[in-house]
């Protein structure tokens, strides 16, 4: 496979460079569908008033921020893909869960910021901890996920048309994302991710990228900006017959705010689909990423104040980089009948990793696994039942050798083993309406999956080990739809996340297979809510955490996981949208609006009674935090407004509750053109007052004041871009 993958590796930047002067495949016209409500973390212009058929019974599913024009096929006579549902199928169906979800279609921030991040994507859901680190690396966290790990990503899973971007031990990274090819991004928190098979208390991320079925499936954009940032993307796509197809790839440099943060990455995205008959279509995708990206590293919390585009000085000398080469194959085939869905596929991942830290790690993945759904929706006599169950398996080996780093370059051979990872997952949930507009909701997972290590290296003793887990996720809940734009739900479930190799391998007295999997019972409500011009949403969750994977321990300063006893993740998740003013300059239906767009979250993370920490606070996430923008928006397409970022309490940065961070709050400002035809621009400035904030911050069980863990945030940028599409 590795061989095979590598081949096509070297071969895909051919239709990437093709890409930069994209050819119709098909000759297509634009028709929008009506506009609907959606969670979203940016808020375009709406589109004039000419462009938008009259709503639908489709355009009254609530969520909780600011309206965004979502747009179907281009022209008429085309059907929709099948394996792919339109962005506003896609929301219908995520708010059938009884629960935090959220979509965020593309244009939501493609249009209006540089979207160069998974921050840029996710800025405005609630209850989503998002902060950049470096280049593309962030520090990701769903109700207190992944609190430990001061590396990349555990704790929610990730999937690219449903298709794992985590390896099959758990671990995940942002490198392989690019926020230009996604058509929405489903977040599903914690067991509302369920179809997916996620185990964590985090839940599941999906980025669903666009087909040839979807309207303006050409284009081109450039963004352009501060520190040497530049992307160039094209896509291009269309229909032929029973065939579609759709490929985007784009190229971006950045010398980056911090000294020693430069990297440059190439991504491309396509899928081919065939329709076999309107209830009976496979798509194929194929997903390629080559990066190549520095790492400045985290500094104390003085010199993140005082100087932030200092990096860590052992970073450079040791030159600290962070390079991937993946490619991604998958093929997902769906067969509708009269009231069931069926759909399967099967999936292989090879990526190479390239990782000069403080060893030289050269780690090469193979993952690979399939899937298969059943959706049945009917009535039983009177009463309207829905019923999902299905199968995913992710397995998977990591061939990983670290060599001793000699200032980038490889020395000696340090370690080596080959890991084994295997999973399978069973899940089924049923939706039983015992009224016309309220469901009971309940349903189980079934995880089996083991965990393998062979030690290749010996000289500094066996590391090999074994383990197997056998885990039951129940879930329970209540969804009331009380009208057509107001829901109310509620909760309880189960969620079990299963260690990965990463966890506590570094120190001797921490065995790797004696780390328990994590274990949490989740108590939720909450409501949702739109109407014409206010949309909100608030959730309440408590989750009673048994072994929490957290830093109770470290190593030459570095923070080694093993299992907490008791904690606890409660918090507030809440979010609005609303036209504060309207009519300022332009009258009638298609007036001019001052529109308000909030997003918070309150966080309260702590150990309960732990011997070592007592009810200490956790480390690692803000407890509060505020994302804000009020947008003048005309209906020509024109908006300019200021925005916020405001972290208003500092956080501790260790488990003793000895070190802190710093509040903050940082200013921007952002204006454009967007009126939902082929050309969009903006300029977006961020940091205003150019101010010095830490962005995130790695943890520690017990730091010293001189502790370097501390990520500074980016100073003054200014970026701006351009669209067009066809």
């Amino acid at each position: 496979m590795s061989s095979a993958f590598s081949r096509v590796r070297g071969l895909w930047l051919v239709p990437a460079a093709t890409l930069l002067c994209p050819a119709p495949l098909a000759a297509q016209t634009s028709q929008d569908l009506p506009t609907i409500v959606v969670q979203s973390p940016r808020t375009p212009p709406p589109t004039p008033r000419a462009a938008q058929p009259a709503p639908s019974r489709a355009a009254t599913a609530t969520t909780t921020l600011p309206q965004v024009v979502i747009t179907g096929p281009s022209d008429p006579g085309v059907r929709g893909a099948l394996a792919v549902l339109t962005a506003q199928e896609a929301l219908r169906e995520i708010q059938r869960a009884p629960g935090g979800v959220a979509l965020v279609p593309a244009n939501a921030y493609r249009n209006s910021t540089v979207a160069s991040t998974i921050k840029d994507i996710l800025d405005y859901v609630p209850g989503v901890f998002a902060q950049p680190k470096w280049g593309d690396d962030t520090r990701l966290s769903i109700r207190g996920s992944s609190l430990s790990r001061n590396f990349h990503l555990r704790g929610v899973q990730l999937y690219m048309d449903g298709i794992p971007i985590n390896t099959a031990d758990g671990y995940g990274d942002f490198q392989e994302i690019d926020p230009t090819a996604a058509k929405y991004t489903e977040v599903y928190k914690g067991a509302n991710a369920l179809r997916f098979g996620a185990n964590s208390m985090g839940g599941a991320i999906n980025f669903v990228t666009r087909t040839g079925r979807d309207a303006f499936p050409n284009g081109a954009s450039l963004d352009i900006g501060a520190y040497g940032f530049a992307r160039l993307q094209a896509n291009a796509g269309g229909v032929n017959g029973p065939w579609d197809g759709f490929v985007t790839a784009s190229g971006q440099t950045a010398q980056g705010f911090r000294e020693h943060s430069d990297g440059r990455s190439l991504r491309l995205s396509a899928n081919v689909g065939y329709q076999i008959s309107p209830d009976f279509e496979t798509r194929f995708y194929v997903n390629a990423n080559s990066v190549r990206q520095r790492i400045p590293g985290t500094v104390t919390r003085q010199m993140a104040l005082t100087t932030p585009w200092l990096p860590a000085p052992n970073n450079v000398a040791l030159d600290q980089q962070r390079n991937i080469d993946t490619v991604r194959v998958a093929n997902k085939t769906t067969i509708r009948f009269e009231d069931t869905k069926v759909e399967f596929g099967a999936f292989a991942i090879d990526r190479h990793l390239m990782h000069p830290i403080f060893q030289w790690l050269d780690y090469r993945y193979n993952d690979y696994g399939g899937f298969a759904r059943l959706t049945d929706d009917r009535h039983i006599g009177a009463f309207r039942n829905r019923l999902v169950a299905g199968v995913n398996v992710l397995n998977g080996r990591i061939d990983n050798k670290q060599y001793a780093n000699v200032g980038g370059r490889k020395g000696a051979l340090m370690s080596s083993s080959l890991d084994r990872s295997t999973n399978t997952a069973v899940y089924v949930e049923d939706s039983f309406y015992f009224v016309p507009n309220v469901a009971v909701v309940a349903g189980t997972q079934f995880l089996h999956a083991t965990r393998d290590r062979a030690d290749r290296f010996l000289s500094n003793g066996d590391q090999s080990g074994r383990t197997a887990f056998d885990l039951w996720s129940p879930k329970a809940g209540l969804l009331w739809q009380v009208d057509p734009g107001w829901q109310v739900f509620a909760n309880v479930s189960r969620s079990a996340e299963v260690p990965s190799f990463g966890e506590g391998s570094a120190v001797a007295s921490i065995d790797w297979t004696r780390i328990r999997p994590q274990r949490a019972t989740t108590y939720e409500v909450g409501t949702r809510m739109q109407r014409p011009d206010l949309t909100w949403e608030v959730t309440l969750y408590r989750a009673n955490i048994r072994d929490e994977l957290q830093c109770l321990y470290s190593s030459s300063g570095t923070c080694q996981v093993t299992n907490a006893e008791r904690t606890v993740h409660q918090g507030i998740e809440a979010g609005a949208g609303a036209a504060v003013l309207k009519g300022l300059f332009v009258d009638g239906e298609a007036s001019d609006k001052l529109w308000l767009n909030v997003a918070y979250t309150f966080n309260d993370f702590r150990f309960d009674n732990d011997p070592l920490f007592g009810n200490n606070l956790l480390p690692g996430a803000p407890r509060h935090f505020v994302r804000a923008e009020l947008l003048y928006k005309h209906p020509t397409g024109f908006y300019v407004g200021p925005n916020i970022e405001w972290v208003p309490q500092a956080y501790y940065v260790d488990s003793a509750n000895t070190l802190m961070t710093q509040p903050y709050a940082i200013v921007g400002l952002k204006a454009g053109f967007d009126n939902g035809g082929p050309f969009s621009a903006y300029v977006e400035a961020r940091n205003l007052a150019n101010t010095a904030y830490i962005a995130s911050a790695s943890i520690l069980d017990r730091a010293m004041p001189n502790a370097m863990l501390f990520e500074p945030g980016t100073g003054r940028a200014v970026y701006a871009g351009m669209k067009y599409r066809w």
